[in-house]
Order: C-alpha cells, then structure tokens, then sequence
C-alpha cells in the first residue's frame, strides 16, 4: 500500500526541530523576551516580599508541595516500567512460537485478552489507584499518570507493529521462526521519543553533551517560569475566590484575566516538554528524527493545528485509532471518514480529562467539552481550505480564549475543593463542580 511507504519513510528520516530556528538572530530575540519576563516576575516577587516581611524572602513552598512524595513516584515509575518491558514482551513472544502449533485462533484470543488484561489492570487501574489512594501532589502525579498513558501507546504500538509480520511469517513461512523484535530493540523503542514502533531508527554518529545539558536546564527553567507565573499572576487571583459570590461579570473577568498566565503555560509546557526535554533524550540516545512538532503557530486551521501541535501523539492517533477504525470499514472508507475523526477527538478528549480528574483530584470535564464542542467545530469550521493571515489571528484568538477559560474553571474548582469540603459525599455530589455551590454557602454563612 503506498501510505504504509510514506509511512515508513517519514519515521525513518532524520529531521530537526522547527524550534532550531532560533539560532536565527531575529527569531531568538522572542527567546529573549521571555527570559527578560521570567526576569521581571522573580524581581517583583523578591521586591513584594520584601516590602511585605521586610527581608528577601525565598519561599518554593509551592513546588516543595507539588512535587511531594517523589520517592514514592520514583517506586512506582519503577515498578510500571519493569512490568512494561517484561510483561508484553514476554506475551508477544509467546504467543508468536504458539502460531506454529494447532489451533492459532484459540492462543490469539488466550494471549490478546491477557495483554488487555495488563493493560487494564497491570498499566491501567494499579498506577491510578497508588496515586489516588496516597493523594499523591499534582506534578508528582501528572509524572505518573503520563508515564502511565506512554507506555500504555508504547505498548500497544510494539504488538501492533509486529503482529502482521508474525501472521505473515504463519501464512508464508518464509523463514525458519517467526520474526520477534530482540529485547534491545524493544527496550531502545520504550526510551526513545516516538510512539511508533519500529526496529530500527535513524541514528546520529555522536551525542552533544552540551546540548544535553543546556536542554535540562531549560526545562528547569521552564519549571521556575510557571512556578512564578502561578504565585504572581493566579494564586492572587484564585485564593479568595470562595469569598466572593461568582455570577456572569465575575466569570467574565477571571476568563480574560487568567489569558495571560494560561497562555504562558500553554508556551512553557510545549517549550519544555515537546522541545527540550524530547530533545535531550533524543540527543542521548542518537535519535535523529527530531520532527516532535511543526510550525504550528502558523496555523491557519485548527485541522493543521491539531497536526502540527504533537506529531509525537499525533501519529500515533492517526496510525492506530484514525486508519485502524477505518480499516474495520474499508468498503465504505470516505462515508465513515467524519465518524473517524469524531473518534479520535473522543479519545483524545476522555484520555486528557482522565489525567486531569486523577492529577487535580476532581471531575470537572472543561477540557473534555472543550474538546468535543469547540475543538470538533473549529476543526470542520476552521478548515485546511482556510487561508491568508485573518484566520492565524482568529486560531491565535480562539486559542487564547480557550486558555483563559481552562485556567479560571480548573482554579475556582480548585479553590472550591478545599474550601467547601463534603465530609460524607455521595457518588453524584463527587461529580457535581463544587465551585457551582461553594460560594452560595459561604455567602449563607
């Protein structure tokens, strides 16, 4: 098929991130900018602190808070990892010497329900169940549940890939054993920075340490940045928010005023995670495809948004969740090309507000209807046909907006949380938002 050689050669071609622009003088002058404001935010918090204690105050407490219980991350990320490179692996492996036997269909079912099974159980419930049991802090769980949702993808990509070629070795056999992955080449696939498996990569001849290091520290950087950007520009305005009766202009007020900080976290978490702390393993590990992203801040459709963002996550979905549900109707392929996307928006939708609700605590689904409401709309309104710099600024609008209304809704439900307490809640006052009664009853008091 001439997709599947596409493919292939996209993922083994060796490509730099879009973000190396910035050993250009003029764009790196943007990099500047930001590190003059993380400047200016550590100057007015020393200056503030000072005026208010009298002394320079160096307080992290709310790092020390959100990265607590770290050996306890550390265990379990342990723990989840030796389970993922043992356990499928070994499942594929057996089940592989099975398709020589009698009877390949009976061990398919037998294998394939235990590898569900893990994945559910082993992956799936056990992690999620450590971190809630324990109330584990929020950037100590967001390691473990994402840790959780990318070996489960790489998991699942392993047996994906490598089960055709097993079934054609079983209908051919071309080869005196079937063709199994060496744990190597699958242990290499669990560290490197992709979600598709294959056996092998495009490899650099060295590894720049330097580069290593100067990638971490940006990514420290990039942790102390949104630590200030949450003490300057939210807790002020978040903290008091159960003592104030919340009606249209306040909601309308905290949406605009949380677009900036949203919109800087937005820029750190894309600039530390899907530039730096990629390219510091891939450097590592002599990974050459660098293509985690694209110039999608020139995007002049969502549907090239949501392409460019991630292509980590992107390829990932459009490989086994977009083709593979089209693939089950491949006689009415373009008839069930919308129930496709719609598809994928789900579970894109339901796996982000799963690591918001175990991460924050809470059910509240803003992102989920953000998602499926908004994000489906803009992806059909704001299509690929749409051209010319009107609909940039429109996508940069929407996308800022969208900012400003995750920040305000996650933070007043937040607040909500610890300032009105349910001593005994049932099962639907845990998914009712308490932020929507939480001011009624302070204000009753």
């Amino acid at each position: 098929e001439p997709k599947t050689d596409v493919r292939i050669f996209v993922l083994l071609t060796a490509r730099e991130s879009s973000f190396e622009l910035f050993e250009v003088n003029h764009i790196r002058t943007i990099y500047h900018m930001f590190i003059a404001l993380l400047i200016l935010f550590i100057l007015s918090t020393l200056v503030v602190d000072f005026i208010d204690e009298g002394r320079l105050v160096l307080d992290f407490g709310l790092l020390v808070y959100a990265f607590g219980q770290f050996p306890l991350v550390v265990c379990t990320w342990i723990c989840m990892f030796l389970s993922v490179l043992l356990v499928p692996y070994s499942l594929f492996h057996l089940w592989a010497q099975s398709q020589s036997h009698s009877h390949p269909g009976m061990y398919s079912l037998l294998f394939g329900s235990v590898f569900l099974l893990y994945q559910a159980l082993g992956l799936g419930f056990l992690p999620t169940y450590m971190a809630v049991t324990n109330s584990v802090p929020p950037a100590s769980c967001f390691i473990i549940i994402l840790e959780q949702v990318r070996l489960m993808m790489k998991a699942h990509s392993f047996v994906r890939e490598n089960v055709p070629r097993v079934q054609t070795w079983a209908k051919d056999k071309t080869s005196p054993g079937p063709v199994v992955p060496q744990v190597s080449q699958y242990l290499y696939f669990l560290f490197a920075p992709t979600l598709i498996y294959r056996d092998k990569y495009p490899r650099n001849p060295v590894i720049r340490w330097g580069y290593v290091a100067t990638k971490l520290l940006q990514v420290l950087g990039c942790l102390f940045y949104a630590y200030y950007v949450f003490v300057r520009l939210c807790i002020p305005q978040f903290h008091s928010i159960g003592l104030q009766l919340f009606d249209l202009r306040a909601m309308v007020l905290c949406v605009f005023n949380s677009i900036l900080p949203g919109v800087l976290v937005l820029f750190l978490g894309f600039f530390a995670f899907l530039h730096c702390w990629l390219n510091a393993f891939a450097e590592m590990l002599r990974f050459a495809d660098r293509m985690f992203y694209k110039d999608w801040w020139n995007s002049t459709s969502f549907a090239n948004y949501y392409r460019t963002w991630n292509v980590v996550v992107h390829d990932w979905l459009y490989y086994y969740v977009y083709r593979d549900f089209l693939a089950a109707f491949k006689n009415t392929t373009k008839r069930f090309r919308p129930a496709a996307m719609l598809f994928v928006f789900t579970v894109s939708a339901v796996v982000h507000e799963y690591i918001l609700a175990v991460c924050f605590g809470f059910f509240y689904p803003v992102l989920f209807c953000l998602f499926m409401c908004f994000g489906m709309m803009f992806n059909f309104i704001l299509h690929d046909q749409r051209k010319g710099p009107i609909w940039n600024i429109i996508m940069w609008t929407s996308l800022f907006l969208g900012q400003g209304v995750i920040i305000c809704l996650y933070s007043q439900e937040w607040y909500a949380q610890r300032y009105c307490p349910l001593k005994e809640p049932s099962f639907l006052e845990l998914l009712k938002p308490r932020s929507w009664s939480c001011q009624r009853g302070l204000m009753g008091n």
